[in-house]
């Protein structure tokens, strides 16, 4: 389930990114730094899944540095 959800959010992560990248308009940039967080997330519990929780850790303390820059983007539009 949770490999599920992470090959949805990277492709719909990917798909934002190339978007802004062909068209030069990044309107849709904060949508696409939440989409990764939460990738990020799910990335982070498979790792504890995993039994590996040392990089779960890391990658949860990404996870929450991704979504303060969100919520700061979100806040200055």
């Amino acid at each position: 389930m949770l490999k599920f959800l992470q090959i949805i959010l990277s492709i719909t992560v990917i798909s934002l990114a190339g978007y802004g990248l062909i068209t030069e308009d990044f309107k849709f940039q904060p949508y696409m730094m939440l989409l990764l967080g939460l990738t990020m997330f799910v990335m982070g519990l498979r790792e504890f899944q995993k039994g590996k929780k040392a990089y779960g850790w890391l990658i949860i303390v990404v996870f929450l540095f991704i979504l303060s820059v969100t919520i700061k983007s979100f806040l200055l539009n």
